[in-house]
């Protein structure tokens, strides 16, 4: 998951401030680690957790964790989003929203199966965006992580992503970059951010195309970022540089959430 905090952490300058260039510098002072990181650490501890406890436990160790950490943590939520994690018992509100596909990492990197990124994929998502199109952006998302992660090749992960999302290929980053504008939702976000990855070089190229293209920076950040880290792996200078704008608990919490993870995925 580290992949999407990174993405998320660049691109949160540049969210309400579009960039539409690859020359910046990679961390400006300003960058922080927003909401994205934020739930998607939810998500990491909910599976570390409950993963294996049956699709109602974690469903409900996930809302447990990310109104928990939103007290700690309680800026740059959406309003609909906000208000359920507000509530004493949140229900599923039919978002589409790209916050189920910025936040799904984890899931990608524990499943062991296709079965299983399906099924954990929904019982994460659904708590809140049970819309259609929030469960196949947050679905198409941990299904190319999981599909990188285990070697897949760019052009078996470009037909799978087309699966869901068949506009893919239809635009570039450069057509992007003059025509795309902000989109909150999961079908206007999604198939632009794996654009960026899929138009990568590398982990830095695809963190730089996401910030190129425009629109919501640091969640397309995230989910480029996301797919990126588990298929080109991270540099380690990168991963250095992030943790300075992680707080102490901030990044003690994922270290150990991510080593959890991927611990899992592995036996």
């Amino acid at each position: 998951m580290w992949g999407a905090i990174i993405g998320d952490v660049v691109g949160s300058v540049y969210e309400f401030n579009n960039c539409r260039r690859k020359d910046f510098p990679l961390f400006d002072l300003k960058c922080r680690a927003t909401d994205d990181s934020v739930m998607t650490l939810a998500v990491a501890e909910a599976l570390a957790e409950a993963g294996e406890a049956g699709d109602a436990a974690l469903a409900a160790r996930t809302i447990e964790i990310m109104q928990s950490l939103a007290k700690k943590y309680p800026s740059g939520y959406g309003i609909s989003f906000f208000a359920w994690l507000l509530e004493d018992d949140p229900k599923p509100y039919g978002s589409w929203g790209n916050g189920a596909a910025m936040r799904i990492s984890p899931v990608g990197e524990y499943a062991r199966s296709e079965d299983e990124v399906r099924r954990l994929s929904r019982a994460v998502t659904a708590i809140s965006h049970n819309h259609p199109e929030g469960l196949k952006g947050a679905e198409c998302v941990a299904m190319c992580i999981y599909l990188a992660k285990n070697g897949a090749s760019k052009e078996q992960l470009f037909t799978r992503a087309r699966g869901y999302y068949p506009e893919i290929g239809s635009y570039t980053c450069e057509q992007l970059s003059k025509t795309y504008e902000f989109n909150e939702s999961c079908q206007g976000t999604v198939p632009q951010a794996l654009t960026c990855f899929f138009e990568g070089k590398d982990f830095e190229d695809t963190i730089r195309n996401a910030i190129f293209i425009g629109g919501d920076s640091d969640t397309i950040g995230a989910i480029a970022g996301s797919v990126a880290e588990a298929f080109f792996g991270i540099p380690q200078n990168i991963l250095k540089d992030v943790q300075l704008y992680l707080d102490d608990d901030l990044q003690h919490r994922i270290e150990a959430a991510d080593a959890k993870i991927k611990g899992r995925s592995k036996k």
